[in-house]
């Protein structure tokens, strides 16, 4: 509920200064993609500015979204393999307390076995 609250509180603001600058900038704008024709370009694009604005905001989040998605990678390979390694401890783990649980078996002393070192993901 409190969720829901504060997403209206950020989110109906938000719409309206959206809406207030898409009515202020309906002016048509020409975009380029002809660097050595300015005067008639190959390959021009003529849309209202707001929506130019709106377009180009949202390829920038996608792009930041990929690049942090990429920059993450590492560590959640990380997190896969810690994660495959406590479930194979567990199963170990679950084992050994189910064969010192049966009757008549004696469990024989152990030394423990060495202490797990992980070493955290290198920085690139």
């Amino acid at each position: 509920m409190l969720r829901r609250i504060v997403a209206a509180l950020i989110l109906v603001p938000l719409a309206i200064i959206i809406i207030a600058f898409a009515v202020a900038n309906r002016q048509e704008v020409t975009v380029s993609l002809d660097p050595f024709g300015a005067s008639a370009p190959a390959a021009a694009l003529t849309l209202p500015l707001f929506a130019l604005v709106i377009v180009l905001l949202i390829v920038g989040v996608v792009i930041g979204g990929t690049a942090a998605w990429l920059r993450q990678g590492r560590w959640r390979r990380t997190a896969r393999r810690l994660d495959r390694e406590v479930k194979a401890l567990n199963a170990r783990l679950d084992a050994l307390q189910g064969a010192s649980a049966a009757p008549g078996i004696v469990p024989r002393q152990q030394e423990p076995p060495p202490r797990l070192k992980l070493q955290p993901p290198a920085r690139g």
